[in-house]
């Protein structure tokens, strides 16, 4: 096999910087990504009497006799809200709602895309917890979902839990749930790859921040062993001894995985926590040099690396492959295994939305990840394809139906379809999301981009 071709470091640094010296201008063009359509017909002006007043007076009145009728005379089963305060937008940090509002929008714009979901972008200006958790419930009537986006840790675990018991829609983070389906779904198929179990291996996650917490839950909710996990944050190995944690950084969350990890008792760094690793998973920040290259060669035989830093990974690829490690992701487009959040979150709504689920699980994200893993399996996997790729659109219908069945089978679902009910909804309503932005496009309704 030919040895992989190593490209320089300028030469990724400009790949990597390409995107963002033509996005102002684009963004500019186009004046925004997402623009609220029609869906009806409008024959003719008379048609609005039906549409508006005095014909619309008659489902208003239905819906006041039961509100649940909302999910039927207006698209709100369909709707999406993407909020977020700003606090932690991408790798920019706290940089406010205004300036989070393009990476919303492109939350929207992924949506409707990939799992044929009308996404609203809502950036709030509060950075108080109590006062999100009143907008997600004043907001909640309009809405069959809502989507958290880039909110600081710890208060988005804080967020996410109390609106799943105070809301009766489905609330998700996709900081925290959506990386940690799509890394359930990588690592079922690498470790399938390797020969290992689940439930065997030793994990070192490095970062303790909302991905990788919520990776642990969703990890140990798939089978792995909590002790098995070694967490490295910061000021390094979490174990009990961490009082900091708890008494000063005031995180309950982070607390609990210092407590029932690493049951070996480990103490130091990255290195330490590496040692004889069956996978390391980074969510941390970006690289190279986060993960020295010689760290890798302390894990385990057949080992796998997760390493998902944008823009670039806490190592490059190649070094962990030299030092012995056998399946390498990261999270970016040009390196193979590409673990991204794009996967999940659209599959998993529109499973959600279609059987009108009061809540989305952790077991509903482990059905998802399954699939996930299931249809790149069919399709082949090796060392550098473990999981779907975006433009594999069939995956997001199937992974919409396993999420609705579970919903279904856990008594989560206001409304029952079967599986192949629920197969053909979801790719009708995602294959009529793309056609119709493409139609836009052949007709210039959408105009084509500026010269580059």
């Amino acid at each position: 096999m030919a040895q992989e071709e190593k490209p320089t470091v300028e030469e990724l640094l400009k790949k990597a910087e390409k995107p963002s010296k033509i996005a102002p201008a684009y963004h500019a063009f186009y004046e925004g990504k997402v623009q609220v359509m029609p869906k009806c017909v409008i024959r003719g002006f008379e048609d609005f009497a039906i549409w508006y007043t005095p014909g619309v007076a008659a489902p208003c009145k239905l819906i006041q006799k039961d509100k649940e009728a909302s999910f039927l005379y207006t698209n709100r089963w369909n709707y999406a809200a993407v909020v977020s305060d700003g606090t932690r937008v991408l790798g920019l940090g706290n940089i406010g709602p205004e300036a989070g509002l393009p990476v919303m929008e492109g939350k929207a714009l992924l949506f409707k895309y990939l799992g044929g979901v009308d996404a609203f972008p809502l950036v709030i200006n509060t950075k108080d917890p109590e006062d999100i958790l009143t907008f997600l419930k004043w907001i909640e009537p309009s809405f069959g979902a809502i989507n958290l986006e880039d909110i600081e840790k710890p208060k988005c675990f804080y967020i996410l839990e109390e609106a799943r018991k105070r809301l009766e829609i489905p609330v998700w983070h996709d900081d925290q749930q959506g990386t940690a389906t799509v890394v359930l779904a990588g690592l079922i198929n690498a470790l399938k790859l390797v020969g290992k179990r689940l439930s065997e291996v030793k994990i070192a996650m490095i970062g303790a921040g909302a991905a990788n917490i919520k990776c642990a839950d969703v990890l140990e909710l798939a089978g792995a062993k909590a002790g098995n996990i070694v967490m490295v944050d910061s000021k390094g190995i979490l174990h009990s001894g961490r009082k900091d944690i708890i008494e000063v950084e005031k995180d309950h969350w982070k607390w609990k995985w210092a407590l029932k990890s690493n049951a070996e008792g480990i103490v130091g760094g990255i290195p330490e926590a590496m040692r004889g690793a069956d996978v390391v998973i980074g969510m941390s920040r970006p690289g190279p040099g986060v993960i020295k290259p010689e760290w890798f060669k302390l894990m385990a035989d057949n080992a796998v690396a997760f390493l998902c830093a944008n823009p670039i990974p806490e190592a490059w690829p190649w070094e962990a492959k030299e030092a012995g490690v056998k399946i390498v992701g990261t999270g970016r487009s040009d390196f193979p295994n590409q673990i991204n959040n794009s996967l999940g979150f659209p599959g998993i709504f529109r499973g959600a939305l279609d059987v009108r689920a009061k809540t989305i699980t952790d077991d509903m994200c482990v059905a998802a990840a399954a699939e996930l893993a299931k249809f790149a399996e069919e399709r082949g996997i090796h060392e550098g394809d473990i999981v779907p790729r975006m433009e594999e659109w069939e995956v997001y219908p199937r992974e919409a139906v396993a999420c609705a069945l579970k919903a279904i089978d856990d008594g989560l679902a206001r409304v029952k379809l079967s599986k192949q009910e629920l197969w053909e909804r979801a790719a009708s309503i995602i294959r009529n999301a793309r056609e119709s932005m493409h139609l836009l496009m052949r007709e210039g309704l959408i105009r084509k981009p500026p010269e580059e």
